[in-house]
């Protein structure tokens, strides 16, 4: 038996309660009931899970505790003797990551003549990007429009989001799902050619555009593709340790760390990209991740110790659907488009208790009110839980419908006994995304002459919560911006001596206000092992 008999006996009630369950329509909370439950629930707003940075150009502000360890961590470049004098690798354009937003950008980078080089601390393709399935959101339809666009990401990042970037992303929209069709991304369409389009939490049009339930490995298998097929040089198992700048004080390359042999090598550039990704396998406040094996906030801690500014670093996104049974699937995501297809999230007692289609930091909040004060949660063996009743789909849109839109997410679950066809799958909030990161300039640019950001690792697109789709979106619109700016600025670009002054003076910053850390910065790649005493 997989399911334990309190899993049944809650199961028999959701299976009772189906049929009204479906023809019900939960109302949508109010602005001021979300922000109560926010407060009261949401991960962001637990004070024990943070603390305040003491120095560099966020000093005073709230951060993450495991972010803030890496933030005052000891540099590794300072127990090493390098020599920036011997240049190992040399290009235009130099970008640290391989995931989408760092693909899009060496592809444009590329094309625009510069002479581009990626590295990779995995290989090309270990990111998010492949693992996320949803969707990318664009109003490319008749009905809708980057303007409505915009009010539904403002809306759902609290209005903290920066104009100038979301104008920008949505207005980009169309013209990324055009580029990446024309690269060969196999999107949903329906007999005639038009591209499927769905909802997402907090959308007010369908602007969901999907290659069933692996959009985000269909994108990355197009990007990657594309970069091999320019000859664009990969350099994998690679992490950049540090960022190197010239004698003016802008960014001018990164140290290089073989992931295997441990080797030291530099890199020189005109301009520089952090394109690193995420941060759940920091694993803030102990929730599980739905983020792959090298999502450790590298980026932040590189850009922060050249002198870039952290922006919204407090603020991350923990999924509402992330796995909470079987236990060999831990924290894995459960897209949001199994709610958008019609399945609600249900309580122990066979009751819905919100609209299924709430922005996901109200939704997340939901789940955990129900799990502890309303007492409503389904026991498993690793904590409370909620039903997402998956069968709801076939019944509403006929048998056959989550096979054909939600195959992966359908094998996956099948792999352990669990056919979500015909019994619902229980569900938990897992730490799914950072919504802050470094601060840019809408050409892409931080406070540091040279030095861009791409995809995750930027603050300020999403504000202070991500809506469905607009991640996918986010790294081809900016992937791709960064890369035009960054070759266009190394046209004019003469790089000078280069430093790393700036790490020995954070370094001696963190001295003075009494910090001596022996924890190795960045954390480059998170650490399971078994303490002796476990």
């Amino acid at each position: 038996m997989i399911f334990t008999e309190e899993m049944l006996q809650s199961m028999k009630k959701v299976e009772a309660a189906r049929e009204a369950n479906i023809a019900l329509e939960p109302r949508r909370m109010t602005a001021d009931e979300k922000d109560k439950l926010l407060n009261a629930y949401h991960p962001d707003y637990k004070d024990a899970g943070f603390t305040t940075i003491k120095v560099g150009p966020n000093a005073g502000q709230k951060c993450p505790v495991e972010l803030n360890e890496m933030i005052e961590g000891h540099a590794r470049v300072l127990d090493m003797d390098i020599d920036l004098n011997k240049v190992d690798y040399e290009a235009d354009v130099l970008i640290i990551g391989g995931g989408g937003a760092g693909s899009s950008a060496a592809i444009e980078a590329h094309k625009a003549g510069a002479k581009v080089m990626m590295v990779t601390k995995l290989r090309i393709g270990d990111a998010n990007t492949m693992m996320a399935e949803g969707g990318i959101q664009a109003a490319d339809k008749p009905n809708d429009s980057p303007a409505q666009h915009y009010l539904d990401v403002m809306g759902g990042g609290h209005y903290a989001n920066r104009p100038e970037l979301v104008r920008k992303l949505v207005m980009d929209g169309p013209i990324a799902i055009k580029w990446l069709n024309e690269l060969g991304v196999e999107f949903d369409k329906d007999e005639d050619g038009t591209m499927v389009t769905t909802h997402g939490g907090g959308t007010s049009r369908k602007r969901m555009h999907a290659a069933a339930d692996y959009s985000g490995a269909e994108i990355m298998r197009t990007l990657r593709d594309e970069v091999l097929n320019r000859g664009i040089p990969v350099i994998d198992f690679t992490a950049a340790i540090e960022i190197i700048k010239d004698d003016q004080g802008h960014a001018a390359g990164a140290v290089l760390m073989n992931m295997e042999t441990g080797e030291i090598l530099i890199a020189k550039a005109k301009t520089v990209v952090i394109a690193t990704g995420g941060a759940g396998r920091m694993h803030y406040q102990g929730f599980p991740t739905s983020n792959h094996y090298g999502a450790t906030a590298d980026g932040l801690i590189l850009g922060y110790r050249a002198g870039a500014k952290l922006l919204y670093q407090d603020t991350l996104q923990y999924h509402p659907t992330g796995v909470a049974f079987p236990k060999q699937i831990f924290g894995a995501l459960v897209t949001e488009k199994v709610r958008s297809m019609g399945a609600k999230l249900i309580n122990v007692d066979g009751e819905v208790f919100m609209h299924p289609l709430e922005t996901r930091d109200v939704a997340a909040a939901s789940i955990i009110r129900e799990c502890s004060d309303h007492e409503k949660g389904v026991p498993t063996p690793a904590g409370k839980a909620v039903w997402l009743d998956t069968p709801m789909i076939d019944a509403i849109h006929g048998k056959g419908t989550l096979e054909k839109r939600l195959p992966a997410m359908l094998r996956m679950y099948l792999k352990f006994g669990i056919d979500m066809r015909e019994t619902p799958i229980l569900v938990y909030p897992t730490l799914h995304y950072q919504n802050g990161g470094l601060e840019i300039t809408v050409d892409g640019q931080t406070c540091v002459e040279n030095l861009f950001v791409a995809g995750e690792a930027v603050g300020g697109i999403h504000g202070r919560n991500r809506l469905m789709g607009n991640s996918l979106l986010d790294i081809i619109v900016f992937g791709r911006n960064a890369g035009q700016q960054a070759s266009a600025k190394a046209k004019t670009v003469t790089v000078g001596k280069l430093t790393l002054d700036h790490v020995k003076k954070y370094d001696e910053a963190l001295k003075a206000a009494g910090i001596e850390s022996k924890a190795l910065s960045p954390k480059l790649l998170p650490d399971y092992t078994r303490k002796v005493n476990e």
